[in-house]
């Protein structure tokens, strides 16, 4: 029962997530597509794991991110040097994470793109 009850706790989190972080729904918004495109151009299974991992990490990361700045909020209200570095080293990997994942879709989608388009 303890189990299931975390199951529980882990979709509302995401929930609350999807519903007031904006990040995380752009994130999201270009899952779709990226999940879109690789039906559309009928990608490999090896490409199809590499999308999946790369939005299944890209959300956690996201996830993570919210959490560390609400764990920051909660602890300090006041403009703290430790609390902005910790906000901002989160925001940085979710950035280094995002850059990566632009990088294989465009090496994924371009050729197929630019195939489709008749360059």
């Amino acid at each position: 029962m303890r189990l299931i009850k975390s199951f529980g706790y882990a979709i509302a989190g995401i929930a609350v997530a999807v519903k007031t972080e904006r990040n995380l729904k752009i994130h999201l918004v270009f899952a779709t597509i990226a999940i879109g495109f690789s039906f559309f151009f009928s990608i490999s299974k090896t490409e199809w794991l590499f999308i999946l991992f790369l939005i299944g990490g890209m959300i956690s990361l996201e996830l993570l991110n919210t959490a560390i700045e609400r764990a920051v909020n909660l602890v300090t209200e006041e403009v703290h040097p430790l609390a902005k570095q910790a906000k901002d080293i989160a925001a940085g990997a979710v950035f280094i994470f995002a850059c990566l994942s632009v990088v294989t879709g465009l090496i994924i989608f371009l050729p197929r793109l630019a195939k489709w388009v008749g360059l």
